[in-house]
C-alpha cells in the first residue's frame, strides 16, 4: 500500500545533492563569520558575476569567458532591498515618478514609494505578459506633459521568468535618457539574444526567495554595470558609513547587506543552477504537450523569437470564461485562513472574499479544486492599479493584464516536481472540467 500522497508546491526548495550549502554553511559557522559580510558572501558574488556574464550557459555554471560582459553584483538581504538601492543608485528622490510594469508582485513598485516617490504604472502587451513598450513611451511623453519632467526609471518585470521586450524597452529609455532597473527578480537564468536578463539596463534585480530558482532562505542581489557603481550600492546596503576613523554619515543608509551564512546557502546553490533551469524548462514542454488538447485551457508560452529564452520559474496557463469546475458554485464563498501559495506567512483578515477585481469563478473553483489534490495551484499576481493601497496611481493600460488576471494560475515547475507530478497534474485538471 502507497503511502499518502504529498503535496505538490510550485517550487520548493531543493539543495545540491553532494550537501554543498551545507559544507559552505559550516565553513561560516567554524570560522565565526555569522555576520552581513564575509567569504561565502564575496564568493557567491563572484559566482554569480560569472555566471550573468556568460553569453551562453554552461554546465559546471561558472560562464563561459569567451565575449564574456562585465558586470559586478552586489548581495543583499532581498530583491526588495535590490530594488530600493537600484532606485537610490538612478538618482530618484520624493516627489519623483518611475515608471513600473503593474503586472508584478508588489516588491517592484513599494520601494518608490519607500522613498516618497510616486509609481506610474505601464501595462503589458499579451505575448509575454510583460511591459508594452508602446503604452510605455506613450506614458513617458503623456507624465513629461503633465509634471513638466521626465520619469526617473523605468521597471520592467520578468514576469513568471518571461524575458520582456529588452530590445524595444531599451531603446525607448536610451530615446528619452531614462534608466532602466531590470526586475529579472523570478527570471534567474533567462536571457534573451543569449544574454542573461538583468545585465541590459543599468541595474538588474535577482532574487533568491524560497521559491525562486536558487535560494539562499532569503535574499537578493542587485548587477550593476561597473565597480564604481557597485562600491556605491554597497555603501548605501552598509548603513552608508564615511571613511573617517569615528562614525560619520553624509546620507541616510540601510542595512541591507546579505549574510554570510544564507551566501553559503547560495554559493551551493550556483551547482545546481544550470540543473534547475533545464528542469524548468523540461516541465514546461511537458504541460505543453499534455494540455494542447484540454478544451479551454492554454498554457503560456513564450514567443517562437528565438531570442527569447524563459527560464520558466512558474509555468502559467489561463482557463476559458465559459469553462465550468467542479465546486464552481462555492467559489469565494469562504475567505482565506492561511497564506495563498506560501506566498507569505502573515495575512490579513478580511470579511469577504471578493473584490471588484478577482480571478473569474472558474479559476477560483480550479484552485480550490488542485488543493483538494494536493497540488498547489496559485493566482497570477494582481495588477499593482488595481491594489487598493495604489488606487490613486497613474496608468497607461489597454486592459491585457486585468484580463490576464481574471483567467490566468500558475503550475508547479520547481525541482521538485517529476513527470509523474505534471501526469497527475493534468489529468486532476481534466477531471476538474465538468463536460
Amino acid at each position: 500500500m502507497s503511502g499518502e500522497r504529498k503535496t505538490i508546491y510550485l517550487c520548493l526548495a531543493h539543495m545540491s545533492e553532494a550537501g554543498w550549502e551545507q559544507k559552505y554553511v559550516k565553513e561560516a559557522f567554524d570560522t565565526n563569520w555569522v555576520v552581513p559580510m564575509g567569504p561565502n558572501v564575496n564568493a557567491f558574488e563572484k559566482d554569480l558575476e560569472r555566471f550573468v556574464a556568460s553569453p551562453q550557459p554552461s554546465p559546471e555554471g561558472k560562464g563561459d569567458s569567451e565575449g564574456a560582459l562585465d558586470r559586478k553584483v552586489v548581495c543583499l538581504s532581498a530583491g526588495t532591498a535590490a530594488v530600493h538601492l537600484a532606485l537610490i543608485g538612478c538618482g530618484v528622490k520624493a516627489g519623483d515618478e518611475v515608471l513600473v510594469q503593474s503586472f508584478t508582485f508588489c516588491a517592484s513598485s513599494h520601494p518608490i514609494t519607500y522613498l516618497g516617490a510616486k509609481p506610474v504604472f505601464v501595462g503589458s502587451e499579451g505575448e509575454t505578459w510583460n511591459m508594452d513598450p508602446v503604452l510605455l513611451e506613450k506614458a513617458i511623453v503623456d507624465r513629461k506633459e503633465k509634471t513638466g519632467k521626465l520619469p526617473k526609471a523605468i521597471i520592467p518585470v520578468a514576469l513568471y521568468g518571461m524575458p520582456y521586450r529588452i530590445d524595444e524597452i531599451i531603446a525607448i529609455a536610451d530615446k528619452y535618457g531614462i534608466p532602466v532597473i531590470e526586475d529579472a527578480a523570478e527570471g534567474l537564468g533567462s536571457r534573451f539574444n543569449g544574454q542573461v536578463l538583468g545585465t541590459f539596463g543599468k541595474y538588474g534585480v535577482l532574487s533568491f526567495n524560497g521559491n525562486k530558482m536558487i535560494t539562499t532562505s532569503g535574499g537578493g542581489a542587485l548587477i550593476c554595470r561597473n565597480e564604481e557603481e557597485a562600491d556605491n550600492i554597497m555603501w548605501y546596503a552598509t548603513q552608508a558609513r564615511d571613511a573617517y576613523p569615528y562614525y560619520q554619515h553624509t546620507a541616510i543608509g540601510y542595512n541591507y547587506r546579505m549574510s554570510n551564512v544564507c551566501a553559503g546557502i547560495g554559493r551551493g546553490q550556483m551547482t545546481v543552477l544550470n540543473d534547475h533551469i533545464v528542469h524548468h524548462k523540461h516541465v514546461q514542454s511537458l504541460y505543453e504537450e499534455q494540455l494542447k488538447d484540454v478544451p479551454g485551457v492554454h498554457i503560456h508560452k513564450q514567443p517562437t523569437d528565438k531570442r527569447y529564452d524563459a527560464n520558466f520559474w512558474l509555468c502559467a496557463a489561463t482557463l476559458d470564461k465559459g469553462v465550468k469546475i467542479q465546486g464552481q458554485e462555492q467559489a469565494y464563498k469562504e475567505v482565506i485562513k492561511t497564506a495563498v501559495g506560501g506566498a507569505a506567512g502573515v495575512i490579513h483578515a478580511v470579511d469577504t472574499a471578493v473584490t471588484d477585481c478577482q480571478p473569474n469563478e472558474n479559476v477560483e473553483a480550479l484552485r480550490m479544486f488542485m488543493l483538494d489534490k494536493k497540488i498547489e495551484c496559485r493566482p497570477v499576481w494582481k495588477p499593482m492599479h488595481k491594489q487598493p493601497v495604489y488606487a490613486d496611481a497613474p496608468v497607461y493600460t489597454n486592459g491585457i493584464e486585468e484580463e490576464i488576471f481574471k483567467v490566468g494560475f500558475c503550475l508547479p515547475a520547481g525541482p521538485w516536481v517529476t513527470d509523474g507530478d505534471v501526469k497527475y497534474i493534468v489529468e486532476s485538471i481534466k477531471e476538474a472540467i465538468i463536460l
